[in-house]
């Protein structure tokens, strides 16, 4: 926690230093969620940071008063890159822009290019982010070009003692809520156990299957396991559900011309003897998979921290 605080004030501090001398103060430092949710105050921070992951490649520098579209920059000369798995043509992904056609804002074939924020301009038949200029453009590691549509499931359980009892947090005294965290494999940053929904594919059925295969690791257990799974899972995604967030993500992945958008939805075992009593096991994309305590001190991947801020805010629990 200590650490966490001192490092939040050197940010602090660069910021306020980089702002005296006019130049931009975008900063990202891995695992620490900074500027999570975007808005027309606070533009896109992670979308903006300057090495772009998994590669070597630096982003053109955006301050934050060039973001928005609609300011004249003439000098704008964004870098252009797609990561070399996205060019390979995977399942997931679109041709090249000039190899098709993509009827976007709209539902194309089983492709959904509708976003969240409304529509989107075009320009040059390519998309434009809608939350403005990242210094990259191309697609990068996002197989879509426009909106990437992505799930989140947060399963949360209160936290209790030995014997059953809600456990008080000792400063805030409200209850305190855990939900189950991956450590996703691409950059080491805890994170909500997620994932992209499939073309044609009901974001119910995307939630459920990403929670099951990441945090339960459901495709590699016997089919005996597999089946009482499958029970629990489905009787604790059957709910309705709290819906937390549905929009634009700020996620280090997103280019001028592709972008994370997600639906982020709370289930909660709220008497503990639901997905609680089943053992957690990493899948293909997660490192590690454990419950966690929801603490507003814990760095999460991306919006993540906002995500696990409103579901707090809804269960009147500790932040």
């Amino acid at each position: 926690m200590v650490q966490f605080l001192l490092r939040r004030h050197w940010i602090g501090r660069i910021r306020l230093a980089l702002t005296f001398l006019g130049l931009p103060y975008t900063v990202c430092s891995p695992g620490l969620s900074v500027g999570t949710m975007p808005s027309s105050a606070a533009p896109h921070v992670k979308s903006r940071c300057p090495e772009y992951p998994g590669s070597k490649i630096q982003r053109f520098p955006v301050p934050d008063d060039k973001v928005d579209w609609s300011q004249d920059w003439p000098q704008y000369n964004p870098v252009i890159y797609t990561d070399p798995l996205v060019v390979k043509k995977p399942v997931w992904a679109d041709p090249d822009i000039d190899a098709f056609s993509p009827q976007f804002n709209t539902v194309d074939g089983a492709v959904d290019r509708t976003s969240f924020e409304g529509s989107y301009k075009i320009e040059n038949g390519r998309p434009l982010n809608p939350h403005g200029r990242t210094g990259l453009s191309g697609r990068g590691l996002l197989g879509r070009w426009g909106p990437n549509h992505a799930a989140d499931p947060i399963v949360t359980r209160w936290k209790v003692d030995g014997e059953g009892e809600k456990v008080q947090h000792s400063e805030s005294k409200q209850p305190i809520l855990q939900f189950v965290s991956i450590k996703r494999k691409d950059c080491g940053e805890w994170a909500i156990p997620g994932g992209m929904v499939d073309p044609g594919e009901q974001v119910s059925l995307t939630l459920q299957r990403e929670f099951s295969e990441e945090a339960l690791n459901s495709l590699a257990v016997p089919p005996s396991e597999r089946a009482e799974i499958h029970k629990r899972i489905t009787e604790l995604f059957k709910s309705a559900g709290f819906e937390v967030y549905k929009g634009y993500v700020d996620d280090p992945r997103n280019t001028d011309n592709a972008w994370m958008e997600t639906v982020a939805v709370n289930f909660h075992d709220d008497s503990g003897n639901s997905v609680s009593e089943l053992p957690l096991q990493a899948g293909d994309d997660a490192g590690q998979v454990q419950w966690v305590d929801v603490d507003s001190s814990f760095p999460l991947y991306a919006s993540h921290s906002h995500f696990l801020e409103l579901v707090a805010k809804e269960r009147k629990a500790h932040w």
